[in-house]
């Protein structure tokens, strides 16, 4: 730790996480589930039971587009077994918050003119929830998925992502499109049983919240679906069941045309 203000900043962020702790103020809260799947196409079929035959839900997925050579066009999709394949496989969902009260201890802070720890306190919940996302993760993989029991990594490790999997979340590069929270939500009952609520735009409520798939493919990673064409967004809203021009708007930043 280098310079005396950033001491200062790292013993007030601990002092401060020790009373969220000790008085029980900051509350993590998480739901967590694994479910027959397969792929149809660039969509995940997600099933009731291992009878398959029962869907229900959906998780629609984008393609990457833009031409490279000598390398794949990827889609989450790809990373599941296809239903003709008759290989049984999954797809896990979760939802973490790092705690209902976020928002309360905040405006409490605010009311005291208190900036510093309004700020801290909020920094501090973001933290828990991306490390209590870790941590599932973690015990997804080694214990309630189990197809990696016997990982045994460094934090250094950990860090750098060094482990079978990945947990993308609906509205970052690789699914890029926010409405899929929606069936993370439905699938998770994720207000029934964690408290976090979806606002209209598919915000996340509490801010300090992180939800996500988990593929279990050997060969999957992360990367930007980027820029996308009219005729892939138009396949998109035929499976979502969704007019172009709604797509077009929660597509927008990927969108390799002028929408008209």
């Amino acid at each position: 730790m280098v310079g005396v203000e950033a001491q200062r900043l790292f013993k007030d962020a601990n002092d401060m996480l020790d009373k969220l702790s000790a008085e029980k103020m900051l509350n993590p809260r998480g739901v967590v589930g694994l479910f027959p799947a397969n792929r149809v196409g660039d969509d995940i079929e997600i099933y009731r039971d291992e009878t398959r035959t029962h869907v229900i839900n959906v998780s629609h997925h984008l393609r990457q587009q833009t031409e490279k050579t000598g390398f794949a066009n990827y889609c989450l999709a790809d990373f599941v077994a296809p239903k003709l394949s008759g290989k049984a496989d999954y797809i896990g969902a979760f939802a973490v918050t790092g705690g209902l009260e976020e928002d309360a201890l905040a405006d409490a802070f605010e009311a005291q003119h208190d900036d510093y720890n309004k700020i801290m306190v909020k920094a501090l919940a973001d933290r828990l929830a991306e490390a209590f996302a870790e941590y599932l993760h973690e015990r997804v993989r080694k214990v309630y998925w189990g197809y990696a029991p016997n990982e045994n990594l460094s934090n250094e490790e950990l860090i750098r992502e060094n482990y079978q999997g990945i947990r993308p979340a609906p509205g970052y590069p690789a699914c890029p499109e926010h409405t899929e929270k929606a069936t993370i939500w439905e699938l998770l009952e994720v207000e029934k049983h964690t408290g976090m609520k979806l606002t209209e735009s598919f915000a996340m409520w509490p801010g300090a919240s992180v939800s996500g798939w988990y593929f279990s493919h050997p060969d999957s990673k992360y990367y930007a679906v980027a820029q996308i064409q009219r005729d892939q967004v138009e396949d998109y809203a035929r499976r979502k069941g969704m007019s172009v021009t709604e797509v077009e708007r929660w597509l927008a930043p990927n969108l390799g045309y002028d929408a008209e």
